[in-house]
């Protein structure tokens, strides 16, 4: 991989034969791990994200207003105020993160370009990874579950019906099932939460899974034609609306009597990410190693902002 003209020596073809820092040019490495970050974040490009770059503070404290009632207007009668006293959801940024690689003088000059290349892509998708895994762990409270228990919380319920709670070392997950999917849905439904703005995230194994039901790859259902239809190409699409996403950071759990992942369906509305410092990339020369230290870090917060907008599923690994 070319890197492009040498700030240092003006030479064109990416070798570093100005000195071991020709090849670390800053902007160029911000923007690629800042690329490779973004493109492996599942969660966080589906829920609510808040930009809190350059604020001073630790705690972010978010409205949740209490819904009003209408009511009828009786003639020459005062109108009835709505009193209800609206609250707040307190969000901690107390994630920070970093990546780093010493990148020794020898390696600099004897490696190939290619490298760099490795680095920043990795470390984007690490970063991306913990980001992700952040989310996961804050679903595990959605349904006013307890997210320090283990079975992705206690209150996940099988994929198979959508309603059996899977907290029980003994307990067996179960395949997503068309009904399955839709208690879950109505579930959402019946708590209000809005239509528009729902995801399914669901592990690879899933995704085998849900190709195998009808009601995901019929042509009368999802609405396609020829060539461009999902049991001919094999894409996730929707169902009943819903968007499906694959993840493979889709937690694991081992406490139960077999291996399980996790699913999770939910409104964009469940849970937050609040970024405090976006990715960062830094690049400093370290004559006591000879060599270049290269970092890469951000700090965030997450949290569960609507409790009834999302459900934590269990279906087998």
């Amino acid at each position: 991989m070319a890197l492009g003209t040498n700030h240092m020596t003006g030479t064109t073809d990416g070798s570093p034969a100005g000195g071991t820092q020709g090849v670390f040019i800053p902007e160029l490495w911000s923007d690629e791990v800042l690329g490779a970050y973004k493109s492996n974040l599942v969660l966080a490009n589906l829920i609510s994200k808040m930009n809190h770059n350059g604020k001073k503070g630790d705690t972010v404290h978010i409205p949740v207003p209490t819904r009003g009632t209408a009511n009828p207007k009786a003639v020459e009668t005062q109108v009835v105020l709505n009193t209800a006293t609206d609250t707040d959801k307190p969000i901690s940024i107390n994630q920070h993160y970093e990546y780093s690689r010493l990148i020794e003088d020898i390696l600099s000059k004897q490696a190939l370009t290619s490298m760099r290349a490795f680095y920043t892509d990795d470390a984007g998708y690490a970063l991306a990874t913990q980001v992700d895994t952040a989310l996961w762990i804050a679903a595990y409270n959605l349904q006013a579950g307890d997210g320090a228990a283990t079975n992705f919380g206690d209150k996940a319920v099988l994929g198979g019906d959508g309603s059996t709670l899977f907290v029980g070392a003994n307990d067996v997950a179960t395949a997503l099932t068309d009904a399955g999917i839709r208690t879950i849905i109505q579930k959402l439904d019946d708590s209000d939460t809005p239509m528009s703005d729902r995801f399914l995230v669901v592990p690879p194994v899933e995704k085998k899974n849900l190709t195998g039901i009808a009601r995901f790859t019929e042509q009368a259902f999802v609405g396609e034609a020829a060539g461009s239809s999902t049991i001919r190409t094999g894409l996730i699409g929707d169902m009943y609306g819903v968007p499906i996403y694959v993840s493979t950071n889709a937690p694991t759990d081992v406490a139960g009597s077999q291996d399980s992942r996790a699913c999770l369906l939910a409104h964009k509305s469940a849970l937050v990410l609040i970024e405090q410092m976006g990715v960062r990339t830094q690049t400093q020369y370290k004559q006591e190693w000879l060599g270049d230290l290269f970092t890469a870090d951000t700090i965030y917060g997450v949290g569960e902002l609507r409790d009834t907008a999302g459900i934590v599923i269990a279906v087998p690994a």
